[in-house]
Order: C-alpha cells, then structure tokens, then sequence
C-alpha cells in the first residue's frame, strides 16, 4: 500500500509539471496553454445590492474551462476585480482570480474614505447629488 501511494504521488508530480506549475500565491495560477478568447456574454437586467461578476476562463488542471459570469451580493466598501489572463516573458500564462478588493472603488489612489471628490468634478461629495459619475453633465 505504500508503495503503492509513493508511485501515484511520483507520477502526479511528475505528470502535473507538464501543463500547470504551483506559484507560491493560491490567487495565482500559471500554464503554458494560452486561453481561447472569452465567450459573448448574454448580461441579465440589473439587480439591485447585486454586482454582476463576468465569465471567465478556469483552469482546472487538464484543459481550460469556461465559468458562466453571475451576479454577486454587492460588499459595501469594496470593488470586484474581474480574473485575468496575461501572458508572462516565458510564454507561459498567468492567471490572477477575481477577487473583492477594499476602498478605492473609482481607483484614483485615494481610498473613498478620505476621498473629497470622488469623479473628480470639482464639486465636493457632500453637496454631489452624484458622486460616483465622472459623466455627469
């Protein structure tokens, strides 16, 4: 039986060094198999409280596979950054998972918190009736 379970785990480490290679961080997954490019989502309407978190392609260990995009409950004080797929200097492609992210929601630097102008329109968020839309007129 030992023997048996040293075989498989020889096997596997050798087997899984072909496609896929462990990076230190679990929010990171590097292969050498580029990704297709993504699938035309269908979008629902909006939903209220939700944040609508799009497809992506997965690697799970073999092949790439395509996740559906969904809507998620919204968190307060954090953004949804989406997953992405870059190709890195070896040839191989680096995939960072989505994840929520805290604050800086407009990404200027300055967390919402601390932020006066949050579009940056020159009027302050207090008086702004909207002070999340940097297209306002």
């Amino acid at each position: 039986m030992k023997k048996l379970l040293i075989a498989t785990l020889l096997a596997a480490s050798l087997g899984g060094g072909l496609a896929f290679a462990p990076v230190a961080s679990a929010d990171v997954v590097v292969v050498r198999v580029a990704p297709p490019p993504p699938r035309e989502e269908v979008i629902p309407p909006a939903r209220s409280g939700f944040v609508w978190t799009p497809g992506y392609w997965r690697w799970n260990g073999h092949r790439h596979v395509w996740v559906n995009g969904k809507y998620v409950r919204a968190r307060h004080g954090y953004y949804w950054r989406e997953p992405a797929w870059a190709q890195m200097d070896n040839g191989r492609w680096r995939m960072e998972r989505g994840r929520w992210e805290r604050g800086d929601r407009d990404r200027d630097g300055i967390p919402n918190r601390y932020d006066r102008d949050r579009d940056n329109d020159g009027v302050p968020n207090r008086v702004d009736e909207r002070p999340n839309n940097p297209n306002r007129y």
